[in-house]
């Protein structure tokens, strides 16, 4: 019995497939992770335009984790600036201050607001100012879901946040 080439490949295939599945060499189609990559998302991205000259603007978010695992902001970039960074507004004797907030961890379940007065990325060294009707592009970097682009809507100077967006800074002391 003749055995064409093509049908010696086909067997020679299946065999390697056979001895691969065996051996363990062949992993799932999953990718670790996925599940947070599918149920991490980031929406309602705003800042305020900056004034021509300008050499820093702000930037603010919603992180929502639908997911059954936690999942780490470890940095955000974005091409509009020299250097990125998110950073944490507090009062302290009745002094506000700035510090940087480190990786943020998002728990299964959770939403994180980056606003106004409170958490938000520091775009500094702007290489062009942040133009009301324009977008600017961030991209958050997550320890399980990996690199997110997020267009950034830039909003007028002086502008309350946007609908869905508290501004703690315009809110009644209570």
């Amino acid at each position: 019995m003749k055995i064409s080439p093509f049908a010696a490949a086909a067997a020679y295939a299946v065999s390697f497939v056979r001895i691969a599945l065996l051996g363990g060499l062949l992993l799932p189609a999953t990718v670790p992770g996925s599940e947070t990559a599918d149920c991490l998302s980031v929406s309602n991205a705003w800042a305020r335009a900056t004034p021509s000259g300008s050499s820093v603007g702000g930037a603010y978010f919603t992180i929502v984790n639908r997911g059954k695992q936690a999942d780490t902001l470890l940095a955000v970039s974005s091409p509009a600036a020299a250097m990125v960074g998110l950073h944490r507004t507090t009062v302290e004797n009745g002094m506000s201050r700035m510090r940087s907030a480190g990786q943020i961890v998002i728990a299964p379940g959770q939403t994180v607001k980056a606003e106004p007065g409170g958490l938000h990325v520091m775009l500094m060294g702007l290489k062009y100012p942040l133009v009301a009707g324009k977008q600017v592009q961030l991209v958050l970097t997550f320890q399980q879901a990996g690199a997110i682009t997020v267009q950034v809507d830039v909003q007028p100077i002086g502008s309350a946040a946007p609908e869905g967006h508290a501004d703690p800074r315009s809110q009644a002391n209570t």
